[in-house]
């Protein structure tokens, strides 16, 4: 293990002529809680997704424990990697998207197993064991016969994060994991993020929750129109913004 979980350097990123990261630097170390707060459209959702290369960078390069996500370096010269090599990578980034996109026709136990079995090919007997685990730890012990469509959107979601759990990851990136859900359900969610956190977890989560980011994160970045606007402790940027875009920005959200 490297002593930077996540580093991204000077990363680029263009939708044809629209270009949405201009530059986004980043260090995650290990076992931190990286919280990344922004307006819609400020790239933070495209910046998460390029970590685990679900959106190909146009320019810059990013590194999860010391390895290149996505290319190969030769000459200075970046090569794509194949499919399966990306998909290697990937296995170690556990990802939790705001839709839950479980799997309707699976049980709950099912949905948890599937990865584990079909990607990593680990014995089943194994694997069950440790998403009735996983299930435990979310609160949902007794739903897991249980169908995706017999579940609330906050159990849902936790479904969703046993889920990547179950690959055992070392990074774990959250996409507004809470901005489906009804607001009495957002806090079962969060307690679970607060879970991990509390274990070590490595965590980069983009979110509107104000509260959580000051209370669980150890880091924040405010990024607006796609460059990363303050960062720093989240106390200290929560609590007295030095940018006036962050300024603006959190006037209206607290």
């Amino acid at each position: 293990m490297t002593d930077e979980m996540v580093r991204a350097e000077n990363v680029h990123k263009s939708f044809g002529s629209l270009e949405v990261l201009k530059g986004i630097d980043l260090v995650v170390r290990p076992g931190e809680v990286c919280c990344v707060l922004g307006p819609s459209g400020s790239g933070k959702s495209t910046f998460l997704r390029c970590i685990n290369h679900l959106e190909k960078i146009n320019a810059g390069r990013i590194f999860v424990d010391g390895d290149l996500i996505g290319y190969r370096e030769r000459g200075g010269k970046l090569h794509e990697l194949k499919e399966k090599e990306v998909a290697a990578q990937r296995r170690a980034i556990g990802m939790v998207f705001q839709r839950f996109n479980l799997f309707p026709h699976m049980t709950v136990l099912q949905n948890v197993m599937e990865a584990p079995c079909r990607v990593k090919r680990e014995n089943k007997n194994e694997v069950r064991d440790r998403a009735a685990a996983l299930l435990d730890r979310v609160g949902l012990a007794d739903k897991i016969d249980g169908y995706p469509s017999q579940l609330s959107g906050g159990q849902q979601q936790r479904v969703a994060i046993a889920r990547a759990l179950a690959m055992r990851p070392k990074l774990m990136l959250f996409d507004e994991p809470t901005s489906a859900l009804d607001p009495e359900l957002v806090g079962e969610v969060l307690d679970v993020m607060k879970d991990l956190a509390r274990d070590g977890m490595t965590m980069v989560v983009v979110t509107h929750e104000i509260g959580f980011a000051r209370e669980v994160g150890d880091s924040l970045i405010f990024m607006d129109g796609g460059v990363v606007v303050e960062q720093g402790p989240p106390r200290e940027v929560i609590g007295n913004p030095q940018q006036e875009r962050t300024q603006a920005f959190l006037s209206k959200v607290l």
